[in-house]
């Protein structure tokens, strides 16, 4: 672990706070020639596990099918630090790293909690409104579940 990693930890409360407060992640898979293919992605963190919607088919939903494990970051840039020298200018900062497994949500009930639950954190005006079953259909609702999670600051 990196010096400023083990000095500048945030907390448990402190990372679900970003997490829940950020409009967009980024979310990392591996493509079959090997290259990772990272996607910002909006989402919704409820205990152990990160929900992500998006459509039912495409890249980062095959590179899932092929390879479960995936990394997960949001960040948030409060300011620079500035100095009079350009080397010593740092950012003020908030980051979230988490790895995990993920999985396309097959289960009705269970995709449409995750959905319930964009869109509290989205558009909460719209809550409480019924799918359209050719909407669920056609959404597919990604579930990571965190093997670990670490967050950092600075400044």
């Amino acid at each position: 672990m990196q010096a400023r990693m083990k000095q500048n930890q945030l907390s448990a409360e402190a990372v679900d706070q970003l997490l829940s407060k950020k409009e967009v992640g980024h979310l990392a898979t591996l493509n079959n020639d090997g290259f990772p293919y990272v996607v910002p992605v909006h989402f919704v963190k409820t205990g152990n596990e990160i929900y992500i919607h998006g459509l039912n088919m495409g890249q980062k939903l095959t590179n899932i099918k092929a390879n479960s494990k995936v990394c997960f970051e949001v960040e948030q840039m409060e300011g620079l630090i500035l100095d009079d020298k350009a080397c010593d200018v740092n950012t003020k900062y908030q980051s979230v790293v988490a790895f995990g497994q993920a999985e396309l949500v097959e289960e009705t009930a269970e995709k449409i909690a995750a959905l319930d639950r964009i869109v509290a954190k989205y558009t909460p005006q719209l809550s409480g409104q019924q799918y359209p079953e050719n909407m669920l259909k056609g959404t597919g609702v990604i579930k990571i579940t965190i093997e670990s999670i670490t967050g950092k600051y600075f400044g």
